[in-house]
């Protein structure tokens, strides 16, 4: 754990006001003044954002980058659901469904987990804001040229560059969502904002069913037109997005704190006005050494020698939700089709009720990984959902399974699933210092996804392929094994972050000293 620190009131040199607003003088700059690379800055900016009490500022922040994993999930379960349609002769593509669910989906995560490693460094170095404008303008572009795919090898690039910009979202949206919400309520928004990817899966499904029926659309027409409705949606999204601000916390470790301060006001001032009284003094200054950038010798130092058992953490938590969701969501449809008959055109509403499912998961156990606390539920919910994957495949191959059932199944296993996954991101975004915070984020869900993500749908697809129920068993059992696993190391593991703020959870790598003190809400060990 890093050292917490005592808080002491603004002193002579300091300013305050009704508001409680407050910054000294560091030894070299202002807290929330003129600085640069270099100087040494006293600043109350992070106590400042996590007393602030929930607002329609905060509304704006969940709007703006929640919205892209809705189109993160209505990508990924438009292609889940079309791959029969795209095996089909008249698609416009030669094509197989295993080349969809195995090929296509391992590039989109190789594409991500690429993604995730390039946008991430650049996040770090370069602010959140720049880079979740430029991976959502990668994306849309991406999903456009899928779109007019007329060759396999054609879309396939484009899921992989369409993969790329989603990975460097996760870093950078994941980052910036931590840095700007209050520590009581962080847990709990980025589970669900995390989660409505499933919002996004829950159209994707309803629309494939539209889209697929060829009483409405050509076969060659339907699934191109699913794609271009998710590059729409985006250009929304962006427009959305260019209104949601810096990360106060990356301004003023990068030599910006007159812009971070000036930020904070503004937002402190349409609280007070909101709420219609003065917020409470921060509770915490917190001293550093303003720095452009953090090298890669630094971040590995940070992640494998300062924090070892943290990094054991993350990725026992990304290995085993990549690999169950990333099989299971690409290969889904192909499975009721395969054992239970279910016509290509009908595997949306199948997919719509697990996705509400896995939405309901994050969205009703999401407070209580503020409350009950981070470390009871990532380990329960990775325990739960690993034990009842194991009794859904017993029953499937006893044959004691329905296209029905099975999805009855599969959505009580993916509410506790869903809840845990959010979690890993949750995670690691909370555990390492705020310098290395988007490239640690890239690093678990690249290392994490490739472990899980890329073998999960490629050992899936041939598994399923095969039509032997047995073959099936073994793949559940594998994803059920994983997150059991996971869910044990978090037992032993996982920190207890709720209810405290980022830097006293990792002590930023620029820090030259920290005093907190018991104003504003209390820090828990």
């Amino acid at each position: 754990m890093s050292e917490a620190s005592s808080t002491q009131p603004p002193g002579p040199s300091g300013r305050s006001d009704g508001s409680g607003r407050a910054s000294r003088f560091g030894t070299s700059g202002t807290s929330d003044g003129p600085g640069g690379p270099g100087a040494v800055v006293t600043t109350a900016v992070p106590a400042r954002l996590d007393r602030l009490p929930w607002s329609r500022w905060h509304w704006m922040i969940v709007i703006g980058l929640g919205t892209v994993w809705i189109l993160d999930g209505l990508e990924v379960t438009i292609v889940g659901n079309v791959a029969g349609r795209l095996a089909e002769q008249g698609s416009g593509l030669d094509i197989t469904a295993a080349q969809v669910t195995g090929t296509a989906a391992a590039l989109y995560v190789a594409g991500a987990c690429s993604g995730a490693l390039f946008f991430g460094w650049l996040t770090d170095r370069y602010g959140r804001k720049r880079l979740f404008i430029v991976t959502l303008a990668v994306y849309l572009a991406a999903t456009a040229m899928t779109a007019l795919s007329f060759e396999s090898w054609w879309f396939f690039v484009f899921r992989f560059l369409t993969g790329f910009g989603i990975g460097g979202e996760y870093a950078a949206v994941n980052s910036a969502i931590d840095e700007l919400i209050p520590l009581l309520y962080r847990g709990r928004v980025d589970l669900i904002i995390n989660g409505s990817y499933w919002l996004g899966a829950i159209g994707g499904a309803l629309l494939s069913i539209v889209m697929l029926d060829t009483a409405i659309f050509p076969k060659d027409l339907g699934w191109r037109l699913s794609f271009a409705l998710g590059v729409v949606l985006g250009l929304v999204i962006l427009l959305v997005r260019r209104h949601v601000p810096e990360s106060p916390r990356w301004q003023f470790i990068h030599g910006r704190g007159e812009d971070a301060d000036a930020l904070v006001t503004s937002v402190e001032q349409e609280i007070e006005r909101e709420h219609g009284q003065p917020l409470p003094p921060p509770a915490a200054e917190i001293t550093i050494h303003q720095r452009k950038s953090i090298g890669f010798g630094l971040i590995a130092r940070t992640v494998f020698h300062r924090y070892p058992r943290r990094t054991v953490l993350g990725l026992s938590l990304f290995i085993g939700q990549a690999f169950l969701y990333n099989a299971i969501t690409f290969g889904f449809g192909t499975i009721l089709i395969t054992f239970f008959d279910v016509p290509t055109g009908g595997t949306g509403y199948y997919f719509a009720v697990i996705a509400a499912g896995n939405f309901l998961g994050p969205l009703l156990l999401g407070k209580l990984f503020d409350t009950v606390g981070r470390r009871i539920m990532i380990s329960s919910t990775y325990l739960l959902s690993g034990l009842l994957l194991f009794g859904t495949a017993w029953l499937f191959d006893r044959g004691s399974l329905s296209a029905t059932t099975m999805t009855a199944c599969w959505c009580v296993v993916l509410f506790f699933a869903s809840a845990g996954a959010s979690s890993a991101y949750l995670t690691v975004s909370e555990i390492f210092p705020m310098e290395t915070r988007a490239m640690a984020i890239a690093f678990f869900y690249a290392l994490g996804t490739a472990a899980g993500g890329i073998s999960g749908p490629l050992l899936f697809a041939e598994l399923t392929a095969t039509g032997v129920v047995g073959d099936t068993v073994i793949a559940f059992q594998i994803g059920a094994a994983l997150m059991c696993a996971a869910g044990l190391v978090a037992a032993f593991l996982a920190v207890n972050a709720e209810r405290r703020s980022l830097e006293d959870i990792a002590t930023p790598l620029s820090v030259a000293s920290a005093k907190m003190g018991s104003k504003g809400p209390k820090a828990v060990p």
